[in-house]
This record gives C-alpha cells, structure tokens and sequence, in this order.
C-alpha cells in the first residue's frame, strides 16, 4: 500500500514538472520573436524597441527556472562524476538520498518561501524592473522564481522516494 502511494506522488509529480517543462520550452518563441523583432526593428527600421532586452532576460529565466525540475528528473543537472560514476549504484543512491534531503530540500523549502515574499512585496508595492524604459511591473517574474524553486522541490522529494524504493528493492533482491 505505502509501495502504491509512492508511486502515485512520484507520477503526479513527474506529471507536474513535465508539464512545467514543456511549457518552459514554448517560452523559447516569445525569446526568438522578441530577439529577431528587436534586430528588424533596429536595424531595418532605425527604431529600436523599449521591451526587448526586459523579455529576453525575464524570457530565459523563466525557462530556466521552469524547466529546472523537468531537467532533474531526467538526470541532466551537471554534477561532479570524478567519484560518483565509480560508485556503486547503492552508494550513489545513498547519497542522492542524502544530498535531497540533508542539503536540498530544505533550502528549496526556504527559498520558495523567501521568493515567494520577495514576489508579494514587489505586488503590494508595485514594483517596476527600472531595466528598461518600458519597466514593467517585476511581481510576475518574480513569483515564476518562486514558482520554478517549489518545482525543483518537489521534483527532490520524487527523487528520494525513487531513491529509497531503488534501495529497498536491491536488497529484497540480495
């Protein structure tokens, strides 16, 4: 029963960083329609715009932050393999169990948390990038960094639950 349970928050939140990751991944059009206007505009017409470099930027690390739980659950995040790759996989899982839940996973729980304020206060006071002419409000972007850390965290805890289930079934089979 527990064995069922597990699985079934670890697929909602797969599902959950999968759907945030493909989203992430459409945000690459509003980047490439923003950068490709601005060249046109500028160059062709002698008309730069005011909202380009602020879209970029806030485009890119909304893909980031957005895609980051997608990227670990396929593994891609880089880390440091000098030792890890030797290691058998009860040590790595061991590990990884440890890294989530020691170091991770309570600085994820907080810096949602903190982004989260962070975000609300640029809301109650209406904050603006100050980037740009254009400046727009900044508590959107903001609550997408909250947003992409509270993935990244819940995408750890899969993984522990991966990993635990990983150990557990290595040895029922030793």
């Amino acid at each position: 029963m527990i064995k069922q349970m597990s699985e079934k928050i670890v697929a909602k939140i797969e599902k959950l960083s999968e759907f945030f990751g493909s989203f992430s991944s459409w945000i690459i059009l509003v980047l490439i329609f923003s950068t490709v206007y601005e060249v046109f505009s500028r160059y062709m017409l002698n008309s730069p715009t005011i909202w380009s470099f602020e879209i970029s930027y806030m485009a890119v690390g909304c893909i980031i932050l957005l895609g980051s739980a997608l990227t670990l659950k396929q593994g891609a995040h880089i880390r440091i393999d000098l030792f890890y790759s030797n290691l058998t996989q009860k040590k790595k899982n061991l590990i990884n169990i440890f890294g989530y839940l020691i170091l991770y996973i309570p600085l994820g729980i907080w810096l949602t948390y903190q982004l989260f304020l962070y975000a609300y206060e640029a809301f109650q006071t209406g904050e603006q990038s100050g980037e740009s002419a254009w400046n727009p409000i900044i508590w959107p972007y903001r609550l997408v960094f909250s947003l992409g850390i509270f993935l990244l965290t819940l995408q750890s805890i899969a993984e522990v639950i991966k990993n635990i289930a990983t150990l557990k079934m290595s040895s029922s089979n030793s």
